[in-house]
């Protein structure tokens, strides 16, 4: 058995398989670390013969209603048949004994996850539209799947859905921030003060992007991965993310931003936006708050990596320059805010939110 990778014991895993997973994988197992993953630890787990998955929460600081290892599971057990791609589900542990944390195992999907502008050049501007069209439409799929045909029907409160991830944002900020940042005090003050009544929700992903998709050689979708802040929500929360990396590719801030949106033949944020909205039949006419929400939450996430970084918590490279993304977002968020025709539209209130 090889030396353990930090965060998973290996022979502790290879007896708790034997039993959650029979047959699975026999004999001595290796690991290693998958590269990339600036949240969840992804980890490579073989016995010579066989390859899976390994999911597990980040060794040190965890916010807490991140990482939540059993929901993630859940979802992709949950929309394995359907229109959406994801890896099979092998097992789940919901608690420390085995690992030190809940964790579970998938299959191992072949596939690319694309994040630059180079890698899809190498592919040519037709087959990099055919993906990003694909992203598109998997993602309008996703948002019409009855979640209680699937056994999601009590996976969120979509009621005061908005507002509720206004303030849980909020709350998480305060719990990763270490620093002052410009910007984010005024825009959360907009973000609570403009909630709007929302559109019919769905089950929303939490962070879909490209880089978080297996592309076939022949330009398909594999499998769509990183389901750890899916739940019952307002899908254009997942389109306004999607678009905000986008933006962050424009900007060119941090060496880790994706740049996948500036390749040849990748679809523009317009086009993005009028696919999704003839494939979902959604309105999607006021996209400001939700882009200014999106906007929020990465740069919370990206702020609480900062913080595990600094503290020396993180596993990998390529976390040095996280930090210096957060504040440019936070621009973003308010421009985003500002331009958008609230006043055309009646809001619904903090004071008139059902919140949980």
């Amino acid at each position: 058995m090889s030396a353990n990778p930090p965060g998973l014991d290996l022979a502790a895993l290879a007896t708790w398989l034997s039993t959650a997973a029979p047959g699975l994988l026999s004999g001595p197992l290796t690991g290693e670390v998958v590269a990339g993953g600036k949240s969840n630890l992804t980890y490579v787990v073989a016995d010579g013969s066989r390859q899976v998955i390994v999911r597990r929460p980040p060794l040190g600081h965890v916010l807490a209603t991140a990482h939540d290892m059993v929901r993630e599971h859940r979802v992709m057990a949950a929309l394995h048949g359907t229109p959406v791609p994801v890896p099979q589900m092998y097992a789940v542990c919901p608690d420390d004994a085995v690992l030190g944390a809940p964790f579970y195992v998938m299959e191992l999907v072949a596939g690319v996850p694309y994040r630059s502008a180079e890698e899809l050049e190498s592919l040519g501007a037709a087959r990099t539209r055919r993906i990003a069209e694909r992203m598109v439409d998997t993602l309008a799929d996703l948002h019409t799947v009855d979640p209680q045909a699937v056994g999601l029907a009590d996976f969120g409160r979509p009621e005061g859905f908005l507002a509720r991830q206004v303030r849980r944002w909020g709350q998480q900020l305060d719990s990763s921030r270490s620093r002052d940042l410009a910007g984010a005090d005024e825009l959360l003050g907009l973000l609570r003060g403009g909630v709007p009544d929302g559109t019919p929700p769905a089950v929303v992903h939490g962070d879909y992007r490209l880089d978080n998709i297996l592309v076939t050689d022949d330009g398909e979708l594999a499998a769509v991965l990183d389901w750890e802040m899916a739940t019952l929500g307002d899908p254009l929360t997942d389109v306004a993310l999607l678009l905000t990396y986008h933006r962050v590719a424009e900007l060119g801030v941090g060496a880790g931003v994706s740049t996948a949106s500036l390749a040849p033949g990748f679809a523009t944020r317009e086009e993005i936006v009028a696919r999704y909205g003839a494939r979902s039949g959604r309105d999607l006419t006021h996209l400001g708050f939700y882009e200014a929400l999106a906007c929020f939450k990465l740069a919370v996430i990206l702020e609480g990596i900062h913080l595990r970084h600094v503290r020396g918590q993180t596993v990998g490279a390529g976390f040095d320059d996280i930090g210096s993304m957060v504040e440019p977002l936070l621009g973003l968020g308010l421009a985003s805010m500002r331009s958008d025709s609230m006043s055309s539209r009646p809001l619904e209130r903090n004071s008139t939110n059902k919140e949980h």
